[in-house]
């Protein structure tokens, strides 16, 4: 099995950008748990089929996939709709990453990048776990650009994920993404040496 960094942090918050630093410092394989949702969501997926059995015909678009915009309109306002989605996406999702995971050799470090790394179960795979914050007007204004939200809708998106001081307790390293991108790679360098310090190959 090979080391894991899990990487989580609230929607726009920059762990992509994190995920790809990580692999330019020697990381093997960066997984994106956003992608792997996307791939389940593809029509004729038995997890495309279930949304739309549980959330109806609004949640899917044209050809049986699922229309991601209005289906996050459903949960993203909804606290009970969120917890009936993410009982039936995440245990595919872990059955995924699993997958992902044994394409690494043992000695190389993967990284998992994932919203809710800490809630879906994901981090349990992780022998470390790093949290990316940035300020919420930076996520305001990185999702209407990025995804063309109105800025309610980047609001509901922003308001329906969890407290960074909820998560703090959680993480080993915290990535503070609201400075420039030299600031944030002089911390993820310093936080992958100590990683690889506590963690050798």
């Amino acid at each position: 099995m090979p080391r894991i960094i899990g990487l989580t942090g609230n929607i726009a918050c920059g762990k992509t950008a994190v995920g790809h630093m990580l692999l330019e410092l020697g990381a093997e394989k960066y997984i994106d748990a956003d992608a792997v949702v996307h791939q389940l969501y593809q029509a004729g997926q038995p997890i495309a089929i279930k949304v739309g059995e549980v959330f109806g015909a609004a949640a899917l678009a044209a050809d049986g996939s699922v229309d991601r915009k209005a289906l996050g309109d459903i949960v993203f306002h909804d606290t009970e709709a969120m917890q009936r989605l993410e009982a039936i996406v995440y245990p595919a999702v872990g059955v995924a990453l699993m997958s992902e995971l044994a394409t690494v050799s043992n000695a190389g470090i993967a990284i998992i990048d994932a919203v809710k790394l800490l809630e879906g179960g994901a981090g349990a795979f992780c022998q470390s776990k790093w949290l990316v914050i940035c300020t919420e007007e930076q996520q305001l204004s990185r999702l209407m650009a990025r995804n063309a939200f109105s800025e309610a809708e980047a609001r509901a998106r922003i308001l329906a994920q969890p407290s960074v001081a909820s998560r703090l307790p959680l993480v080993d390293e915290v990535i503070d993404n609201s400075g420039t991108l030299e600031d944030t790679r002089r911390q993820v360098s310093a936080a992958f040496e100590r990683f690889c310090e506590r963690y050798p190959g």
